[in-house]
């Protein structure tokens, strides 16, 4: 008979070791399989201050603490045209907890919560692929090459090929966000001293847009975000098209002086989706498996992570009070498709040549500013004194839209005005 545990977490990302740790916290019996063998390569370094009180509670903080991270005091949006900038700091919000979050090199980072996660009573397993699973009226089985495991209910963490997700063909790509990415690490890209350094720069062009976040004191993560035609008429190889990409923004290329890269050119296509539903019998999504909307805003961890937190404190609920599962369940749904709701507003918005033009033009009056910052910091639910503040800002880009009356024309092109 197998061994039965109260969960089993596929994936060790983020979000699986949030779960798992939260659960193990509470005296229940987790384990988790990693396909992977970590420390392993993944993009997505911005974390976001909304997530460090779910460290805390994790009792994980002083160890990412104690690592190899950048302290990351927010973020700096530049026109790709040089006309302007706008610099978003997480001190200014409403209502301000932690003014910093983490710029991270992933291998590491991922490592450091998984391994906590064991040291919290997680039974860890890496390199073991689950390759399917049945549930049941009391509980779940997955299978793997070395054997099958049971659980009363299961939390799928395995990112945007999610074992549920698939199996039940709940992903919904939205079809406004055809992207491709291209990305790599480099040595020695030039960084300006001081809070300039650590922040999160995103270079704004017409069609497409670029990050340079410092990941380690002399590591840079660099990338593209582009539409997926745009790349397919390139017909280059993703290496020679990065290349291309980046002598032809001289904004980002001017940074890039002494810099080498230091991994491989990677390529990922086709990733803003969403799943259908977050939910079955004996099953949740969290993390990428529940849905990724796109690197703009670092909302990919920051969801991961909250999502790995809701997900953890929902079961331990239902597992105390299994009358109230349906309730629970539908209140998970609920709450993970109002924050990507959410970002999926900013995301869309991002993608406007009329938001760049506001946003690079910030309006002071009224205290928008830091009532956009609290969004891009991390507030899940927004109060009301930020909510109003953004409905006014978002006239303001409709405004912009229809006459040009709240900020300059921009060009977002290189080389012009």
């Amino acid at each position: 008979m197998p061994e039965l545990y109260d969960v089993i977490i596929v994936g060790g990302g983020p979000a699986g070791s949030t779960a798992g740790t939260l659960l193990a916290k509470q005296g229940r019996k987790v384990a988790i399989f990693e396909k992977e063998q970590f420390p392993r390569f993944k993009i997505g370094e911005s974390l976001l201050p909304g997530s460090l009180c779910t460290f805390e509670r994790m009792g994980v903080k002083e160890k990412i603490d104690r690592a190899d991270v950048i302290v990351k005091y927010g973020g700096k949006i530049v026109s790709a045209c040089g006309t302007r900038t706008n610099r978003f700091l997480f001190s200014n919000v409403f209502r301000c907890k932690y003014p910093t979050a983490y710029q991270v090199e992933r291998s590491r980072f991922d490592q450091i919560l998984l391994d906590h996660a064991a040291e919290t009573g997680c039974e860890v397993r890496q390199g073991v692929n689950v390759t399917d699973f049945v549930c049941a009226e009391d509980g779940v089985t997955i299978r793997t090459a070395t054997g099958e495991f049971c659980g009363r209910y299961l939390i799928d963490c395995s990112g945007r090929n999610a074992v549920v997700g698939t199996h039940f063909n709940l992903r919904r790509n939205y079809p406004e966000l055809r992207k491709f990415s291209l990305y790599a690490h480099f040595e020695d890209v030039d960084r300006l001293p001081g809070i300039e350094g650590t922040l999160t720069q995103m270079v704004r062009g017409r069609d497409r847009w670029f990050w340079i976040i410092p990941i380690t004191p002399s590591k840079t993560s660099i990338g593209v975000v582009l539409d997926a035609q745009t790349f397919k008429r390139m017909k280059l190889s993703p290496e020679a098209a990065f290349r291309q990409i980046l002598q032809e923004n001289p904004k980002v290329i001017e940074q890039m002086s002494s810099a080498r890269r230091v991994t491989e050119v990677y390529a990922t296509s086709d990733f803003s989706f969403r799943n259908k539903c977050f939910t079955g019998d004996r099953w949740v999504l969290a993390g990428d498996a529940a849905g990724f909307i796109d690197p703009v805003w670092s909302s990919g961890v920051f969801i991961a992570v909250l999502s790995g937190e809701k997900a953890a404190d929902m079961l331990d609920r239902v597992l105390r009070h299994p009358e109230r599962r349906a309730l629970e369940f539908k209140c998970y749904e609920r709450h993970l498709g109002r924050v990507m709701d959410l970002y999926l507003r900013l995301v869309n918005s991002w993608y406007t040549q009329e938001f760049a033009e506001v946003f690079l033009n910030p309006q002071e009056f009224l205290q928008l500013v830091p009532a956009v910052n609290s969004v891009l910091a991390g507030s899940e639910k927004p109060l009301l004194q930020v909510r109003w503040r953004l409905w006014v800002f978002n006239l303001l880009v409709y405004l912009q839209k229809r006459f040009a009356i709240i900020a300059p024309r921009m060009s977002l092109q290189p080389n012009s005005q």
